[in-house]
């Protein structure tokens, strides 16, 4: 019995880093948790622990210690809830996987609809959703992909252990779907070398061992690739699953194991096999020594075998090392590879014997009409050169491709690139295939728009030309009308101002016989409008405070659009003052708060304030205003009584006509006018009835005594000269008057 174990089998670079980090995290004596099993090995895990690791799987019953994420990677919310925790964490997470995060973080954060090809409840691909709010598209089939919405444009990429050809045969598929879509082929390069050596392995054994968990996703892949060309291939997990019943169809066994099985565990494997060989050849053909030798010799082959895992350890983990560096030092768009070549190198035929005929077998047969997929050979101005696994090559002329006015076909399609196209003529007397990617293009644009068209979908559109009428918009490819009456809610007088604009769209009216393709931005527009109106009815309230734009003014009041209702704001409510015109207060386009004073829910108004927003400026007026204290103020109005003095806008006092002069006044008009600034006296405050009384004599005379005071202070050296001392009776004749009499 000969046994092949095949090249990189067991622990992958990510998977040992892992477990190694989890082994030197118990060294330290903390308290050790794993979110999650670590690996998908039952016998690591069980290790683990009998060395104190405890394995949990929900966040919040970890409340001390240390947190090691596992290699498959967690979601972004887990980084921010652990450190919230104040947990010490490690993260172990694969470069290779968290390269993925960095990708589906920056095109998500970009705008972009994230599609992950994997399984959906795989750890993995749980982690890598959570880079993206938990809102990518996780497909695995075609069925998967045809139950999705439509996507505008997309970033897709992949769970690191998934088989090559599903990666192929789903992108293809994915590429006729979304337009604008960015591809990163994030499978493992270990994966498929493993899936590689272990599909060249099956084909030449007897019998195939896949030792790895029952759980793990990437040795379930190895056991059906291996399958497929070995049919006695087995599924273990320890040594101890191996039965005599396995091993006696054949002479060469064969060995691979998943990404999460230990090297120790393959060793395991051999030697129990190595075992039960001797066992056997005792059992025939007694102690004869030639046959101990025999299983000597095949023992020393398993032990060198063994040393071989051991020593290929080693150096793939320091090949890995520089590797993951690299991976981790390189920008991620740069680092990506494509590996559909890996792929056809797994998919190879290694037969020798490769006649002609076979070869003349594996050639498609084909029709006009059929729609066919190909590889592009070649790229020139006017043409694609197309492989489509028939004996002749495909041609695809320039004006048989839908691509966007102005561009060449080396902007969009490069040698190696998949295409689909239909045929429409078998040869062209040159013996060559005549194909159209334009006539499938716009058939299948044609369907998509019919099946939007009955489900009232949006579509996303771009206005490329002013036309008689309307404007002519680019949707899916193909070239819809748009009315002017249904480009907006409101008249646009100039349409070449839409050109080049984004539109929402939806079809109204579809004809293909008639090419005809009409299409409506104003009925999405009208249905969200109606539909924030009738939200903003049923919870707008008085006395709610609301942001809007002003869309109009009038000369009673200007109005404002809250969200769908248009409210009023009469002139009386634009400002405390008096105001003469509201475009004084207010223009078109401002964006604003108001409160709202009234609803007429039948009669659909709203009454709005504006003033409210802002302080009374009767406020506090007795606080800043304090009864003595001198102010400056202008003269506002004249009346027969007196002056009224602004001390700011909206707040006025009266300065009575006896409060004037010290000299009797018998016409105001004779002493103030309109616009005078002048120093006043606070004689009274009544903030209730909202009046003040002022004087200009009182503040005059109070400012005439203080500089009197300051000139005695100033003279005061001088009384030893005799000089006379001024009299109040000089500075209020009146009184002097008095004085007198």
């Amino acid at each position: 019995m000969d046994i092949i174990v095949s090249p990189k089998s067991g622990f992958c670079f990510g998977v040992k880093k892992a477990v190694d980090i989890v082994y030197d995290a118990i060294e330290s004596g903390d308290k050790v948790y794993t979110l999650g099993p670590l690996i998908h090995n039952p016998q690591v895990i069980s290790d683990l622990k009998k060395r104190g690791v405890i394995v949990e799987e929900n966040l919040d019953n970890i409340h001390t210690g240390t947190v090691i994420i596992r290699s498959h990677g967690v979601g972004q919310d887990i980084y921010r809830r652990i450190d919230e925790k104040g947990l010490k964490l490690i993260d172990a997470t694969c470069p290779f996987v968290k390269r993925i995060h960095n990708i589906v973080y920056k095109y998500w954060k970009a705008g972009f609809d994230i599609i992950i090809i994997g399984e959906i409840k795989h750890p993995e691909v749980i982690g890598i959703n959570g880079w993206c709010n938990n809102e990518a598209h996780i497909v695995y089939s075609e069925e998967d992909i045809a139950e999705l919405p439509y996507i505008d444009r997309a970033c897709v990429v992949a769970q690191t252990t998934i088989m090559q050809t599903k990666w192929n045969e789903l992108i293809s598929i994915l590429k006729n779907k979304i337009k604008d879509i960015k591809i990163f082929d994030t499978i493992c390069n270990t994966t498929y070398v493993r899936q590689k050596e272990a599909k060249k392995l099956a084909k030449i054994a007897d019998v195939m061992l896949v030792i790895g968990g029952r759980n793990s996703s990437n040795t379930q892949k190895l056991y059906n690739l291996c399958k497929m060309y070995c049919n006695n291939t087995f599924a273990i997990e320890k040594a101890e699953d191996i039965n005599k019943n396995m091993l006696d169809t054949g002479n060469i066994i064969g060995i691979t194991a998943g990404a999460s099985t230990p090297n120790w565990l393959i060793e395991e494997v051999i030697r129990t096999m190595d075992n039960m060989n001797k066992k056997n050849n005792m059992d025939i053909e007694g102690k004869d020594e030639n046959n101990l030798n025999n299983g000597n010799v095949e023992s020393e082959t398993n032990e060198k075998t063994i040393n071989h895992i051991k020593a290929e350890e080693k150096g793939e983990t320091e090949e890995k090392t520089e590797a993951t560096k690299k991976i981790e030092d390189e920008d991620i768009e740069a680092n990506t590879q494509n590996i559909n070549q890996q792929d056809s190198d797994l998919t190879e035929n290694t037969t020798d014997d490769f006649s002609m005929e076979d070869f003349e077998n594996t050639l498609i047969d084909i029709k006009t009409g059929q729609i066919v997929n190909g590889k592009i050979l070649s790229v020139s101005n006017d043409e694609l050169i197309v492989n489509i696994g028939y004996k002749s090559d495909g041609i695809i002329k320039k004006e048989d491709v839908l691509i966007e006015e102005g561009k060449e076909l080396s902007d969009v399609f490069e040698v190696g690139q998949e295409i689909r196209a239909v045929v429409t003529k078998l040869n062209d007397n040159e013996g060559n295939v005549i194909l159209s990617h334009r006539q499938l293009e716009e058939s299948e644009a044609w369907n998509r728009l019919k099946d939007a068209y009955n489900k009232k979908e949006e579509l996303k559109g771009k206005c490329i030309e002013a036309v008689k009428g309307g404007v002519i918009a680019s949707v899916e490819g193909l070239k819809a009308f748009v009315p002017a009456s249904h480009i907006s809610t409101r008249y646009i007088e100039d349409l070449e101002t839409v050109v080049g604009q984004d539109m929402r769209l939806r079809i109204i009216e579809i004809d293909r016989h008639k090419n005809r393709l009409v299409a409506s931005q104003k009925v999405i527009l009208e249905e969200e409008r109606r539909a924030k109106e009738e939200a903003l009815w049923e919870t707008i309230e008085e006395g709610q405070k609301i942001k809007g734009v002003v869309k109009n003014i009038v000369n009673f009041g200007a109005f404002v659009d809250i969200g769908g209702i248009d409210g009023l704001i009469h002139i009386s409510d634009l400002a405390w003052t008096h105001v003469e015109k509201p475009e004084d207060v207010l223009s078109v386009g401002d964006e604003i708060e108001v409160v709202v004073l009234s609803v007429d829910r039948e009669r659909k108004r709203v009454s709005l304030g504006y003033k409210q927003l802002f302080p009374h400026p009767w406020d506090d007026v007795d606080k800043k205003y304090p009864v003595g204290s001198i102010i400056k103020g202008t003269v506002s109005r004249i009346t027969d009584f007196g002056a009224f003095i602004e001390l700011e806008p909206g707040v006025d006092g009266l300065v009575h006509i006896s409060e004037i002069s010290e000299e009797r006044v018998n016409k105001v008009e004779d002493y103030l006018s309109v616009g005078d600034e002048v120093e006043v006296k606070v004689l009274d405050v009544n903030p209730a009835d909202r009046r003040i009384s002022l004087s200009i004599k009182e503040a005059q005379a109070e400012k005439e005594f203080k500089n009197l005071k300051k000139e005695e202070s100033r003279t005061s050296s001088s009384h030893d000269n005799n000089e006379p001392i001024i009299s109040m009776g000089e500075f209020f004749p009146q009184q002097k008057k008095e004085d007198n009499e």
